[in-house]
């Protein structure tokens, strides 16, 4: 394509203008784009030769080498020469179309710094917040039902719409020194333009092009034909995009484009340009152009609901600017500075509400006080197989202080690795609270998990005086204590007339620890002396069945939660935001490491064999498939087909046992009982394994297709083996979709501390996935990241400086913030902790 030399007629009009635009700028050279007065000089120096006949000298200096004041002189020398061809001058314009407007400036170190719109009044606000997205001006409704599937319906969801991330297209590269393979800004002029066909008739494509001082350069969009009408020669534009090589020559295609008109803002180019999330039928640019117009439009009306004195201490930006800056930043500081207010605003809330909701715990209920006997630890502890660590004997100092206090009544979790001893700190503070005259609870997820802690409890005091076991109960004697203690086992299953038996000795006080699942909080059972209540695997517990443990008893007793799921610290402070935190971070001595390995597709046999091995040596196995259902989408081998496979094929001589989330809870029940039992030799089992019994034999673990999980959850599939006094293995069977998941399972096979992989697993995956599954209760934050601790820690801080001042955030000065806390609670998923 051959470059013709441009129309120059209108070259002195647009000289004038300029010359007035450095007077105004104080002759700073920053009126030309990509290169000053000088490349415009260059570009005409024909038509400027004939203008300055009668003072050639002005061409032969460099404006840019010239000081203020010689810099004032040569434009004033100009504009006089001008201003002679105004009155006569032959080379005046012949042609009586409109110049184009002179080009503002785009220096190569300031981005869009120079193109902000002058400051003014805002426009009168075109509707509330709330308003549907059909209120911007070329939005209709199949554009609006389309942006309803990324979660956007009023103009307030499109103002929290943040991208993703932002390109950096803010330096300006002059076309000699463009790289292939990397993403550029130039500035320059359209030469020439035109549409070109290609093979397939269909498809149309424009090519224009575009130089500046140091070269010119081709660029092609293909598919739209409608930007041709905006590249008319001697058009100033900006082009942002990636650099190709087409035959040996650098291009551009399909880049972002914008004409310099010196009308408004660059919105798609010289820029930290915007990357939004899209869906069929929206394209990136018509994306940014939506945000845009609603920034425009409600951004200047924005209210800001932080106190002046509060953002002035934090010196964080406005809600305005902090909006506008998050989606068109001026610069990477600018941005960093937004998202970390939007995300303080965030965390800021959600520890509002965390904290609320404690000081009302604290507030309404009483405890029951338990004044604690340390001979009874003593002697419980004495009756013991073995020595606690100290982190044990640390967490039952922290629960036995809490549940000393007259005030409000403890609300505790205790976190531990899967064996790391947490039902000793429970049984030991259990038994404070029957030797005080009071009674007990543990509830559980699980009817297998509800017999485990039962048979756990027989164990733990087999050591104490005169155990007697029964069923369903257990009776006991702890030294000085003359009354025997019992403790009972309440599951769904268990038989009619033991049930009614537990019922009626709980309900008049002689059964003194009721161990057992939901079926605890039926309206049948009643602990009026319930003075602790227990949970396990806190996660698994719906808010109500929560709620009406804690009415079990005549007073609100005291609570510790259990979970064996490692949580990071910044998740513990949202997810348990209103609990006390303990932490067991030792596990007993003699606990074997669980050897790991990633294991390739190629040698899943290998790994079949090693199972074999030690079913032999009268071990059993776990299998873990993700699916139940075969998923073409989903490269994981269902546990159905896998189950079928393993049985009739790989292991017909042994014997396999399926367990998945769609079979009855007596079904599950039963499969994982005969597992534990020893009569199967191997358990193929979807993910509901991942909260399991304690089975000492079981000393091979398989996952397949480990990509698909998180860390936390791998981890506890771990936690699963190990648990005897046998060497224990874990194989991880990935194929390695992504290079995160390679990092996450290559984390698996050298971190074995749980707190440090879930640390690894936050910042891979984030807190949505952080469970495997979005975790109830787990708020969708749009902006914050749980991984933020620094932010999280001093939204926190001021959370609990401002309820110290106003606990029911009801002074004047706060009631934008109470909205805003009503709101949150709206949106989180089911409660916050």
């Amino acid at each position: 394509m051959a470059v013709r030399n441009p129309a120059s007629t209108s070259c002195l009009d647009a000289l004038r203008k300029i010359l007035v635009l450095e007077a105004k700028g104080g002759y700073s050279d920053d009126s030309v784009l990509g290169g000053g007065l000088d490349s415009f000089v260059r570009r005409n120096r024909p038509e400027l030769e004939a203008a300055a006949k009668n003072k050639p000298g002005l061409l032969k200096v460099s404006y840019r080498g010239l000081n203020g004041a010689a810099r004032k002189r040569w434009v004033e020398a100009w504009q006089g020469l001008l201003a002679e061809g105004d009155h006569g001058d032959a080379h005046a314009p012949e042609s009586s179309e409109e110049a184009p407007p002179p080009p503002a400036s785009v220096p190569a170190d300031q981005g869009d710094k120079h193109r902000k719109p002058a400051k003014s009044k805002p426009a009168p606000l075109a509707g509330s917040f709330d308003s549907p997205v059909v209120r911007l001006p070329g939005v209709n409704d199949k554009t609006a039902a389309k942006l309803k599937r990324l979660g956007i319906s009023t103009i307030n969801d499109l103002l929290y719409f943040l991208p993703r991330k932002h390109n950096d297209y803010s330096a300006v590269t002059p076309i000699a020194d463009l790289v292939p393979g990397e993403h550029h800004t130039i500035v320059g002029t359209v030469w020439e333009s035109r549409q070109m066909g290609m093979r397939d008739r269909r498809r149309k494509a424009v090519e224009a092009v575009v130089g500046d001082e140091s070269g010119n350069l081709r660029i092609v969009w293909f598919g739209n034909t409608y930007i041709e009408r905006q590249l008319k020669p001697n058009t100033q534009v900006v082009i942002s995009g990636k650099v190709e090589v087409f035959r040996g020559q650098v291009q551009f295609e399909n880049p972002d484009m914008e004409v310099l008109d010196g009308r408004d803002t660059l919105v798609h180019t010289a820029r930290l340009v915007p990357v939004y999330r899209l869906t069929e039928g929206i394209v990136a640019r018509r994306m940014r152009n939506i945000v845009w117009q609603a920034l425009k439009g409600w951004g200047p009306h924005i209210k800001d609901h932080l106190p002046g004195p509060l953002l002035e201490k934090l010196g964080m930006p406005s809600l305005p600017e902090a909006i506008s800056q998050a989606h068109y930043p001026d610069d990477l500081a600018k941005l960093t500075a937004a998202r970390k207010r939007l995300a303080f605003d965030e965390l800021f809330l959600l520890q509002l509400v965390v904290l609320q909701k404690r000081n009302t715990w604290e507030s309404i209920a009483d405890g029951v006080p338990i004044r604690t006997n340390p001979a009874v630890l003593r002697a419980f502890l004495a009756g013991l197989p073995f020595e606690i660590t100290g982190s044990q004997k640390r967490c039952i100092a922290e629960v036995l202080q809490d549940m000393s206090r007259e005030s409000a009544p403890m609300n505790r979790l205790l976190q531990g690795e899967v064996g790391s001893g947490k039902t000793v700190v429970a049984v030991a503070a259990l038994l404070e609270a029957v030797v005080s005259g009071h009674q007990g609870s543990i509830m559980v997820p699980t009817e297998v998990l509800a017999e485990q802690h039962f048979a756990t409890l027989a164990n733990l005091v087999q050591g104490l005086a005169a155990p007697v076991r029964e069923e369903n109960t257990i009776t006991f004697y702890l030294e000085n204590h003359p009354q025997p203690i019992s403790a009972g086992l309440l599951t769904g299953s268990t038989k009619t007339k033991i049930k009614r038996e537990l019922t009626e000795r709980a309900a008049d006080g002689s059964l003194d620890i009721l161990i057992g699942t939901h079926a605890l909080i039926q309206e049948t059972v009643s602990m009026p002396r319930l003075a602790l209540a227990v949970v396990d695997e806190q996660h698994r517990f719906g808010v109500g069945q929560r709620a009406a443990l804690r009415q079990m008893g005549e007073a609100t007793p005291h609570v510790l939660v259990m979970s064996a799921t490692p949580i990071p610290r910044t998740l513990t402070l949202t997810l348990y935001g209103d609990l006390d935190v303990s932490i067991i971070d030792e596990l007993p001595p003699g606990r074997q490491q669980v050897r790991t390995h990633v294991v390739p597709p190629e040698r899943r046999d290998d790994a079949y064999r090693f199972v074999r091995t030690e079913v032999l040596k009268g071990r059993q196995a776990f299998i873990i498939c993700p699916l139940i259902d075969e998923s073409e989408a989903i490269e994981a081998r269902a546990a159905t087909e896998e189950f079928e496979r393993l049985s009739t094929h790989v292991f017909p001589d042994l014997k396999v046992e399926l367990l998945h989330g769609r079979m009855g809870a007596r079904q599950k029940e039963a499969a994982m009982r005969r597992f534990k039992e020893g009569s199967t030799d191997i358990l193929v089992s979807t993910a509901v394994v991942e909260v399991g019994v304690d089975v000492p034999n079981a000393t091979v673990m398989v996952v397949e297709a480990a990509h698909r999980f998180g860390l936390a959850q791998l981890h506890q599939f771990r936690g699963r083996v190990g648990r005897g006094h046998e060497q224990s293995y874990c194989f991880m069977l990935s194929e390695f979709s992504t290079p995160e998941a390679r990092e996450r399972l290559n984390a698996m096979e050298r971190i074995h501390d749980g707190f440090e992989l879930a640390e690894v697993d936050l910042s891979l995956r984030g807190p949505g996935d952080f469970f495997g599954t979005r975790q109830s209760g787990l708020p969708n934050l749009r902006v914050a990241g749980y991984s933020h601790q620094d932010i999280l820690l001093l939204a926190r801080e001021e959370a609990t400086l401002l309820l110290e001042e106003d606990p029911k955030l009801e002074h004047l000065e706060h009631q934008d913030i109470a909205q805003l806390v009503k709101e949150f609670l709206g949106r989180v998923l089911d409660e916050v902790t």
